[in-house]
């Protein structure tokens, strides 16, 4: 039997089970999944309806049904960097070359492929709920929840603009510490480009100056961004729209005669726990084939 993801919390104050279970942020649909598809809710061990009413100090334990993973995710095993964990989470050091979930080019040796071989490993009856994602070459820090009911609560943090990522770049020119503020949206013409656009949606970066430096003759930027939005392709289109494009990205203006991949990296990201409330962050160093583009003279 695989272990199932478990909830338990003291109740505070007399309430019906279902107020109880509410204030833990458990959705309807949520708690028809419970109560329908194989999950449980006790009460000091006891099987109880919602409708029952709890008294102060009483134990409730929420057990989920089991999750399944989709048809096209096949678990793998292979090395994961993983930088924090417990029941509800993962955070990961992803490298660069590794796509976040599997694509039609890339079809396996993600992370999701991994994270899903490592779930099986500990027996864990859940798939992969990525929290924050990165582009396939873009490296550093990424959050995956464990579990349905902890994606649903990060992603609510997440569209409270609760959860921060800031990230380190190379670009080209010589930029200045700015915001950027315009709004990004799907190019007609690529079901892949994003391009800045009036009928798009609202994404806001701050850009704040590391150093300059030179490469191969031109003036680069080492920059520090900061995501307020998480919009497909926000850094590189915001960048590219101002003129200063990564170093690497091909599809947004760069070039690949110095580094195979956009010189971007995920270098902090923190965030409340959404079951402890306690805030975590973590931090990565920038890798050593970015920082050495600022060496190249």
């Amino acid at each position: 039997m695989k272990n199932r993801f478990t909830l338990q919390f003291e109740v505070q104050h007399e309430m019906l089970l279902r107020e109880a279970i509410a204030l833990w942020g458990i959705s309807k649909r949520a708690l028809t999944a419970i109560k329908f598809d194989g999950g449980d809710i006790l009460v000091n061990g006891i099987r109880c309806n919602v409708r029952y009413v709890v008294a102060k100090g009483d134990t409730v334990t929420i057990i989920f049904p089991t999750e399944e993973a989709s048809e096209g995710l096949i678990p793998q095993h292979g090395e994961l960097d993983i930088v924090y964990e417990d029941e509800a989470l993962l955070v990961i050091d992803k490298p660069a070359y590794m796509s976040t979930i599997p694509s039609r080019e890339h079809p396996d040796s993600s992370v999701a492929n991994f994270v899903l071989g490592y779930f099986e490993t500990q027996g864990l009856a859940s798939t992969v709920h990525i929290v924050t994602r990165l582009d396939r070459d873009t490296s550093g820090l990424l959050c995956i929840a464990k579990h349905r009911h902890i994606h649903h609560l990060m992603s609510a943090s997440q569209q409270q603009g609760a959860v921060h990522r800031q990230y380190e770049a190379i670009v080209y020119g010589q930029t200045m510490s700015q915001s950027i503020i315009v709004p990004i949206g799907r190019k007609e013409s690529s079901i892949i480009e994003r391009e800045v656009r009036e009928d798009g949606q609202f994404a806001h970066t701050d850009v704040e100056v590391i150093e300059y430096g030179r490469l191969n003759d031109c003036i680069v930027s080492h920059v520090r961004l900061t995501l307020h939005t998480g919009r497909t392709h926000q850094i590189r289109v915001h960048m590219a729209h101002i003129g200063h494009p990564l170093v690497g990205d091909e599809l947004y203006g760069g070039n690949k005669q110095v580094i195979n991949r956009q010189a971007l990296h995920c270098v902090s990201l923190t965030f409340r726990h959404p079951l402890t409330k306690k805030m975590l962050s973590f931090s990565s160093e920038l890798p050593k084939e970015l920082g050495n583009l600022l060496k190249e003279n």
